[in-house]
C-alpha cells in the first residue's frame, strides 16, 4: 500500500492542448536544454499517452498550446537507424546507447495530406536523466516527410 502512495506522489498534473488536465508520472517529464529547432525557447515537456496507439503527445509545460505528436520511428521505417556523434550525445549525458529512447515528430496536415514523420530530425531522450535533444541526421536516406500511414498499413498483420 505504501508503494502506491509513493507512486501517487510522483504524478504531475499537466494542462494539455488536446486532452485538458491529465496526470502523468514525473518520470515522463523531459527537458531539452537547447529546445527544439524553431522552438528554442520551450524546454520542458511531458510525454502523454495519445488517444490512439502507438502515438504519444509531447506536451510543452511552458506553453499549453504547444504540443507535438510523436511515434517510435522503428515502427514506421524498416531499417531505421540513427547516427548521432558521441559529442552531441554527451550534451544530454548519454553514456550508453541503451540509455537512449528515440521518437519522430509527426505532422498531420490540415489539408488532408499524408500523415508524415520527421525521420531526419529525431527526438533523442536520455532515459536516465530525462534530458533530450533533437538530432539532425546527415544520412539523406531519411526524410522529414516519411508517410507513416502507408508504413503502418504495410506493417499491420491482417
Amino acid at each position: 500500500m505504501e508503494q502506491n502512495n509513493n507512486m501517487e506522489q510522483k504524478k504531475v498534473e499537466v494542462e494539455t492542448k488536446t486532452m485538458g488536465l491529465v496526470e502523468v508520472e514525473s518520470d515522463k517529464i523531459i527537458e531539452f536544454p537547447r529546445g527544439l529547432f524553431g522552438f528554442e525557447e520551450f524546454h520542458r515537456y511531458a510525454l502523454v499517452e495519445a488517444e490512439l496507439h502507438p502515438f504519444i503527445w509531447m506536451q510543452s509545460l511552458d506553453d499549453k498550446s504547444l504540443s507535438f505528436l510523436l511515434i517510435d520511428p522503428f515502427l514506421v521505417a524498416d531499417g531505421y537507424e540513427i547516427d548521432v556523434d558521441d559529442k552531441t550525445l554527451l550534451e544530454i549525458g548519454v553514456d550508453s546507447p541503451a540509455d537512449v529512447v528515440v521518437y519522430a515528430i509527426v505532422t498531420v496536415p490540415s489539408d488532408g495530406g499524408p500523415v508524415t514523420a520527421n525521420l531526419q530530425g529525431p527526438v533523442v531522450i536520455n532515459r536516465k536523466n530525462r534530458s533530450a535533444l533533437q538530432a539532425i541526421l546527415s544520412d539523406s536516406k531519411w526524410t522529414t516527410k516519411h508517410n507513416i500511414v502507408n508504413a503502418l498499413k504495410s506493417n499491420a498483420k491482417v
